[in-house]
Order: C-alpha cells, then structure tokens, then sequence
C-alpha cells in the first residue's frame, strides 16, 4: 500500500520526466505556477533526502536568474510574480552561494513598487485598480514573512499580518465563515457586487490558498507580532467554516457552499490545499485531533481519482488557472491533468499527511 510521500515521489517523479526543469511552464517566466509546484517538491526532498528533487528545483532557478541574481522574467509587482521568490531560501541555506541572496533582494525590491488599496492591502496585480485575491496571501505572504524573519524586519512582518486581516475584514461572508475570491475597493470590476465590491462566489482553490498561507506565515512570524494572536485564529476559524461542506466522498467542490448542486463539480485542487491545511493544523494543535479524520478523507477521495500511464501518475479534476467571474463561470472552467497548480497543491497535501501519520494522527 503506497503512503503519501510514495505519491509524493511518484508525482515528482512524473512532472521530472515530462519536462527539464528549465521547460517548466511558462517557460522562462519566474511565475508562481512553477513556484507552487517546486515548493511542493522541496518539501518532498525534506522528508525524503532524495537530492534528485532538490537539483530539479535548483536547476529551474539557475534557469531564470542570471549570474549576478537577476531574474530574467517577470512581471513587476504582480503577486503572482513574487511567489517564487520562496524557493530562493532553501536553496541559499543548501547552497550558501551569493547570487541566490542577491535573487532574494530582486524579488524583494518589486515589493515597495506592488500598488497598495486604499485600506493598505496589496493590489493582487499592477492593472487590477483597487483589487484583492485571496490568492495572493500566498503569492507575497510567506515570502515576505520569511524575508521579515531573516532579515529583522518586524515591519514587514506586521504588513503580512496586516494584509490578512484586511483580506479578511472585506471578504469573510458573516453567515457561511468563508470568504468570497475578491474584493474590488472601487466597486467597478464587471464581477463584482456593486453595492460591496465582492467577488459573487467562494471559489475552492482560492480559498484553499487561505490557510496554507496563513500557515506558512505563521511559520515565520513571532508571537511578539500586533496581530500575531489574531491571524493564528483564523486558521481553526475558516478550516471549521470550510469543513462543514466537505463532499460526500472526501473532496471539496468548485464552488465551495453549493456541493449539491448538478453544474458544480468535485475539484481536487482545492481538496488538496484543504487537507494540507488540515493536517498541519491539527499537528499543530490548531484543530482538535477529530479533524484529522476530514484530512484523511480527502486525501482519500482524491487518491481514488488518481490513474497511471506508462508508469506515470495521473492528477485530474483540476480546475485550469482562473480569474473571478460568476457561478456559470467557474463551473464552465475546464479540467487539466497534471498541471503545475494541480500537481503542486498534491505534493503540499501528500507531504504534510505524511507528517500527520507520521504523528499517529
């Protein structure tokens, strides 16, 4: 019977196999999709010491970075853009070599420049006038909290806290505990309501980024913080939210609130990031142990969709990248099999329920 680091490696494995690391898609482009993924198998080489997985992440950054730290392309001061930057730390501290602390200051130096909202909360993209995602409490938060850490900026910390707390103080939705995709200050956006600016659906892969991001925070954040206290409750507060529309078979759907309804879909993205989530809350403390029951069913529901090609696995249900848009919208989305926001949100689910049952959780 495989564990979850055996589907970890396997789904490694794969994504190795089908593509050099340098080919990573978008080819050239220093872009969160890789960055998701390649997080997801560092964590793999850190339970695993299989060095193969270390070098492909490496090699994809050798690939976008020059000789003296420069990234090659990007787009800057979009979030999306400054996700990667979180797999410059691992690799520096293996490495001690310098242009991966000068690659750390070029992506830390798009920070000043991301256009802020009224309220203080980052813009998720240069274009997008007065927007939040909750997608980009991934895209900046660690990041940014690790660069606080690392380099004794309680300022920057606190603008991670910050962040989140406003992420939440415009989306979360008061009857359901969950939080709506976007918000749009000016309330113009073609998606959103006009009399608040919210984004009309709690879509599952933009609400699974939630805890993993608050998490990863978190991690990097001292309890001394303002704020500290504040952001740790959110993460038993929105996971206890989002639990109460888990599916019948362990997955969680597009649209997170309307599992019975015939047009929504199961999604094994978001499933991912919610166990993820689970299962280091729970080791955590966070959640009490009951949780991990949920973690392990949708680790389960999302095993028994998985198939194998030729030796190599195969992860579906995976909703392609994706903007705000209406209910008919994100059910119309299509699926993709083994692509990097697919495959990245698998390693992050497979990784942490391998250190829950590791626990005797």
């Amino acid at each position: 019977m495989r564990t979850p680091v055996d589907y970890a490696r396997a789904a490694c494995d794969t994504m190795m196999r089908r593509f050099a690391a340098a080919d990573l898609p978008p080819k050239g482009h220093f872009h969160y999709h890789q960055g998701v993924f390649l997080s997801g198998v560092l964590k793999t080489w850190k339970l695993t010491g299989d060095a193969r997985y270390f070098q492909y992440a490496k090699d994809w950054l050798d690939a976008v970075i020059d000789a003296d730290g420069r990234i090659l392309r990007y787009d800057h001061a979009d979030l999306d853009d400054i996700q990667p930057g979180i797999l410059l730390y691992p690799v520096l501290d293996a490495t001690g070599e310098a242009r991966y602390e000068k690659a750390i200051q070029s992506v830390y130096a798009q920070v000043p420049d991301v256009p802020l909202c009224k309220c203080g909360g980052f813009y998720h993209k240069v274009r997008l006038t007065g927007q939040m995602w909750l997608d980009g409490l991934y895209m900046v938060g660690p990041f940014l909290a690790e660069y606080g850490r690392r380099y004794d900026r309680a300022d920057l910390r606190q603008t991670v806290i910050n962040h989140v707390l406003l992420m939440r103080e415009h989306t979360r939705d008061e009857k359901t505990g969950l939080w709506f995709h976007a918000w749009d200050e000016t309330h113009t956006a073609d998606w959103c309501d006009p009399a608040t600016g919210l984004a009309p659906e709690f879509w599952g892969r933009s609400l699974g980024w939630v805890p993993v991001a608050v998490l990863d925070d978190l991690e990097q954040l001292s309890c001394t913080d303002e704020g500290y206290d504040k952001l740790k409750a959110i993460v038993p507060e929105l996971l206890e939210a989002i639990c109460r529309y888990q599916g019948p078979d362990g997955r969680w759907y597009q649209v997170v609130n309307k599992p019975d309804d015939p047009a929504n879909w199961p999604e094994n993205s978001c499933t991912c990031l919610f166990a993820a989530a689970l299962a280091r809350a729970v080791c955590l403390g966070l959640l009490p142990k009951e949780y991990a029951a949920k973690a392990h069913a949708a680790y389960d529901g999302v095993v028994r969709t998985l198939t194998w090609e030729g030796g190599d696995l195969q992860i579906g249900g995976v909703c392609v990248g994706t903007g705000v848009g209406s209910y008919e919208f994100y059910c119309g989305r299509p699926c993709s099999v083994n692509d990097l926001h697919g495959v990245g949100a698998f390693l992050l689910m497979c990784t942490a329920m391998q250190q829950l049952e590791d626990a005797g959780l």
